[in-house]
């Protein structure tokens, strides 16, 4: 039986206009009903996450970061904070990017550079961390570093980024998280290993647990778990990974896939 479902959040849960898919509330508290937990997993910052779900902050546990930082009722569960000098090289790498934001996402707060600071820039690191500062200089920061993202506007975060970034892909896990952002994050963490951890602090079994997903930075969570489900609009690479699959984010593909557990009395 399933007792913890983990999904991801931009593609998967939330719909493409950034809302949460309709019945969700009547499914949280089914799965509620049925004590099963729900843990939204995501690149996103701890507090974004706390924001988008407030009225489950002692009920959800949280992945957040790409799985850096977990999260349960306000306590930390598990982190794997990236080393400063190796942060800092990568924002030094980066520095020449163009038109390209980079944020140093720290346990306390994610920090934008002041040269950086223009609205269309901030209201896109708004979306993600909502917890948020400007600095002047990276030095300024005293705060653990968790992972550096990057973001590129033209969608193209692949050729501009994460190719630009290959001199650290031997020391450093640097992941293509969509179209538009890049994690770079210590070698060998990402969800999937953090559903792990999870496994292992919190007795689940991997037969246990369902996850939903619909990019590359979710290969190894579908991989976690017994019942791993990619969504119709997922990467092709994802699909053929996933044990299962759903309709899309646009078609509430995580409460269809929620029910398709409860219907086989999976939960």
């Amino acid at each position: 039986m399933v007792k913890i479902i983990f999904s991801d959040m931009d593609g998967t849960l939330l719909t493409s206009e950034n809302k949460l898919p309709e019945g969700f509330g009547a499914a949280m508290a089914e799965l509620k009903r049925r004590n099963v937990l729900f843990a939204p997993a995501s690149g996103r910052q701890y507090f974004s996450l706390l924001k988008s779900f407030a009225e489950y902050r002692e009920e959800f546990l949280f992945l957040g970061e790409n799985g850096t930082l977990v999260m349960y009722k306000d306590k930390e569960i598990f982190s794997c904070p990236l080393d400063v000098d190796a942060a800092k090289k990568v924002l030094a790498a980066s520095e020449g990017f163009e038109n390209v934001l980079r944020v140093y996402c720290g346990k306390k707060d994610a920090y934008l550079r002041s040269e950086q600071d223009t609205p269309e820039f901030y209201a896109e690191l708004d979306k993600y961390y909502t917890h948020n500062g400007v600095v002047d200089s990276w030095d300024e920061i005293d705060d653990v570093p968790l992972k550096i993202a990057l973001f590129d506007p033209t969608a193209h975060a692949k050729e501009n980024i994460y190719d630009k970034l290959a001199q650290f892909r031997e020391t450093l896990q640097v992941v293509l998280s969509s179209d538009y952002w890049v994690d770079v994050m210590n070698p060998g963490i990402n969800k999937g290993e953090a559903v792990k951890n999870i496994q292992r602090v919190m007795n689940f079994k991997p037969e246990e647990c369902a996850a939903f997903g619909d990019y590359l930075n979710d290969f190894e969570m579908l991989q976690a778990v017994g019942y791993g489900f990619a969504m119709a609009n997922a990467h092709p690479d994802l699909k053929r990974i996933a044990k299962f699959e759903t309709t899309s984010n646009d078609q509430a593909g995580v409460i269809v896939g929620i029910r398709r557990l409860i219907a086989y009395r999976l939960i």
